[in-house]
């Protein structure tokens, strides 16, 4: 009988839609149930959420005072406590899931498997290696719980419409004294989340620095677009890190993924391989973001985006 069980990544009371990628993962094993845990100070409103994906059979809210922030040293203990009886555990392959999924893997004592984009039995998975220019068929041993990352950019969002049943728990589990919240830097951005948003315009090198970025935000403000970056772009400090998309970066496969000034670096290119459309910019006819682009522009970048927006008035 196999049991999944799916760690939730919300924030501010928001359920993230990594989560819902997740069921999906998780309903492709074919199990007999699939349960949600919601880790949270108050997790009354993400538990709400989490009940309503098509699917689920049941919300575990957990609240505790320790879980205000996702702390992955806080959260494992937790979670590896609440997933006896369960044969999968799932999270996101997202920030999150990479950060807490390892502490509870290591808690189990049982190898994780990463970015699963495929699944092929109840123990064997599809995942890329290499930079995602090959992909390797991996399986778990069956005598122990499989704990694993799903790829995110590989998988849909499970339907709504669900109806599960919500279920405070009291979890004894001992939490650490070591780890503590001491606080977080993040850019505020009325924009759309990189990795969720169905449309991205990111920057590289040859957009020149972060003045001339600014035509980038407008661009990606007129299509209600998220803003992305490539590595180049991040070291020399247009942006920071947080916009990175590629292999060290975010994973990510909007509907339109539109890259200025990116030539196309194999580390940046496998953060888009699962994107719908893509169009390139460049001055350069001969980048290697051609090769894989859908639609492509060779010319100035900064007299193609003017063009570009004045079309879209």
């Amino acid at each position: 009988m196999s049991k999944v069980l799916i760690v939730a990544e919300h924030l501010d009371g928001k359920l993230n839609a990594a989560t819902a990628k997740c069921v999906s993962a998780a309903q492709a094993l074919k199990p007999d149930s699939i349960d949600i845990v919601v880790l949270a100070a108050d997790p009354a409103g993400v538990a709400a959420e989490a009940a309503q994906i098509a699917g689920v059979a049941k919300v575990l809210a957990v609240a505790n005072a320790a879980n205000a922030h996702a702390i992955a040293q806080v959260l494992a203990p937790q979670v590896a406590k609440i997933a006896a009886g369960y044969s999968h555990v799932f999270g996101p392959s997202t920030t999150f899931g990479k950060d807490l999924m390892p502490c509870v893997a290591a808690l189990l004592g049982v190898a994780q498997v990463s970015d699963v984009m495929a699944v092929e039995g109840s123990h064997t998975f599809k995942r890329p290696i290499y930079a995602g220019n090959a992909i390797i068929t991996v399986e778990a041993p069956t005598d122990h719980a499989v704990v694993a990352t799903v790829r995110t950019a590989s998988w849909p969002e499970a339907a709504r419409g669900g109806s599960a049943t919500v279920e405070a728990v009291n979890v004894d589990a001992a939490l650490p004294t070591h780890t503590r919240y001491v606080g977080i830097k993040a850019g505020k951005s009325d924009r759309p989340d990189l990795q969720s948003a169905k449309r991205v315009v990111s920057g590289g090198r040859g957009v020149g620095s972060a003045e001339n970025f600014r035509v980038i935000y407008a661009l990606a403000d007129k299509l209600g677009a998220a803003v992305g970056a490539s590595r180049a772009a991040v070291d020399a400090g247009y942006v920071p890190n947080e916009l990175q998309v590629g292999q060290t970066g975010k994973i990510i496969a909007p509907e339109l993924y539109i890259a200025v000034g990116i030539s196309g670096a194999i580390q940046h290119l496998t953060g888009i391989k699962d994107a719908g459309t893509i169009v390139a910019i460049n001055k350069d006819g001969d980048a290697p973001i051609f090769e894989i682009a859908d639609i492509g522009l060779v010319g100035d970048l900064f007299a193609l985006l003017p063009e570009l927006q004045a079309a879209l008035q």
